[in-house]
């Protein structure tokens, strides 16, 4: 779960929205993404954006998937399990008034993925950033992703996982294999791709 800050202040860094405030989850200790990172984030995606299907995972305040509508992403899905989360998810798109393209999924991530796999559902773009003490939760999604999960990604999809610059994810999960990896102080971002068919 994340919430993007500058002393505590967070914004939209680009696009529609540009610079416009966004409340963080009350009473939760949330582990900051800089709005570095996430403007690296979306200059590596930037030509990706247009009419995209985004998929932010464990999405502490929505900043990235705001971030994603404000860049003229079609549609945003968002999975968060903490109900202070969900309540300012639903504030901070309240705030900018965006009334569609997006779903809130409150039973968190995996429940998500299930879903959208159910359905036969196509995303562009991935992005998880589960607890970093939460090692288990990178391999649970990103295997998921790899196998069966594999049919939600577009052909030319990305999965992009935010992490702990020290922790070494796998170098595939399946049907996923790591195509880039970008360190900003102590965080990282792998980005995902799914392997050539044989």
């Amino acid at each position: 779960m994340r919430a993007t800050s500058c002393e505590g202040k967070m914004r939209v860094i680009a696009g529609k929205f540009r610079s416009r405030p966004l409340v963080a989850p009350k009473g939760m200790k949330t582990r900051p993404t800089s709005d570095r990172l996430r403007e690296t984030l979306f200059n590596v995606l930037s030509q990706r954006m247009a009419e995209a299907r985004f998929v932010d995972l464990y999405a502490g305040s929505g900043a990235v998937g705001i971030e994603a509508l404000s860049r003229d992403a079609a549609f945003v899905w968002f999975a968060e399990s903490a109900a202070p989360a969900v309540k300012s998810i639903r504030e901070n798109l309240a705030g900018l008034k965006i009334t569609g393209g997006y779903v809130i999924e409150a039973r968190g991530a995996m429940p998500l993925l299930e879903e959208l796999t159910r359905r036969g559902e196509k995303a562009d773009l991935v992005f998880l950033d589960p607890p970093y003490e939460e090692d288990k939760e990178y391999s649970r999604i990103l295997s998921f992703l790899g196998g069966r999960g594999a049919v939600i990604l577009a052909e030319d999809a990305r999965v992009v996982s935010e992490h702990r610059a020290s922790s070494a994810l796998e170098e595939s999960y399946g049907a996923l294999e790591r195509v880039r990896v970008l360190k900003q102080g102590d965080a990282a971002l792998s980005f995902f791709a799914r392997k050539p068919q044989e």
